[in-house]
């Protein structure tokens, strides 16, 4: 039988401040256990996503618990049969998600979580609440929250400013905000604080910690994923959902059927 590929995402806010020394020897040592992905190392924090075989990620989870303060990260596992990342990268950058803010840092001061469980239990009893999506307006059209609200940004950089255009009204209602695995959310509520909002969540885990503990309950679609996956289903599996080699727009499997689609030329959305 075929061994599965393990696929594994996590991060933390937390001051680094060796990051460049950190940077290769944590590459070749990804690299010996022939794990594929990316790590992004900032000043405020790590963000991981990688995979390979079972034993190779259960060693590198070993290996940064190690490090005090990455100690105990909640990682976002699912399973392919195929590799979705093609090579090993470690990268510094200045911010782990950007969202030109230098003074929000997730790592002193966020909004609190609310677990999937409670999340659902809410949706199910009909609980006045906004659900604010928080991701680009390609991976909204993939799957979305039913009645999320769509702030219909091409950037996280475009949030701040797209939420002053969000009712003043909705500002006492309680706000469960999320993202792909919960690290945009982190930036995000604090910026929907500073707007005024007063009681603002964040879906602990994203909407992948959601799949995996309540599965498509109150979901629309499948999940939009950076890498060769491209979209996973609320049981986590590999959709048929491909990306348009030219304007990088994810193609659902219906659009794929369109007139407009030439694998490696164009799509709908190239000629729209």
């Amino acid at each position: 039988m075929k061994e599965q590929f393990v696929n594994i995402a996590g991060y933390r806010f937390v001051p680094i401040n060796n990051r460049e020394e950190m940077r290769w020897p944590l590459r070749d040592f990804c690299v010996d256990l022939e794990l594929k992905g990316t790590i992004l190392l900032s000043e405020e924090g790590i963000n991981f996503f990688l995979s390979g075989s079972q034993e190779s990620v259960d060693c590198f989870v070993s290996h940064i618990n190690e490090d005090e303060r990455f100690t105990g990260i909640k990682l976002k596992i699912s399973y392919s049969d195929h590799q979705p990342f093609n090579r090993m990268l470690v990268r510094l950058k200045k911010e782990i998600i950007s969202m030109g803010h230098d003074d929000v840092k997730p790592g002193e001061f966020t909004s609190p979580s609310i677990k999937p469980k409670e999340f659902k239990s809410w949706l199910d009893e009909g609980k006045e609440v906004v659900v604010l999506d928080t991701r680009n307006d390609y991976e909204m059209r993939t799957g979305k929250f039913q009645n999320a609200v769509d702030l219909n940004i091409k950037s996280f950089r475009q949030f701040p400013t797209a939420i002053k255009q969000l009712s003043d009204e909705l500002k006492g209602t309680p706000v469960v905000m999320y993202c792909t695995g919960g690290v945009r959310c982190e930036k995000a509520s604090v910026a929907l604080l500073e707007e005024g909002f007063s009681e603002v969540y964040q879906l602990e885990g994203g909407i992948l910690g959601y799949f995996e503990e309540c599965g498509g309950a109150h979901w629309d679609g499948e999940c939009f994923v950076f890498d060769k996956r491209v979209g996973v289903n609320p049981d986590l599996e590999e959709t048929g959902t491909v990306m348009c080699f030219t304007c990088r727009e994810p193609l659902l499997t219906h659009e794929q059927q369109s007139e407009d689609y030439v694998i490696g030329q164009f799509c709908p959305y190239c000629i729209s």
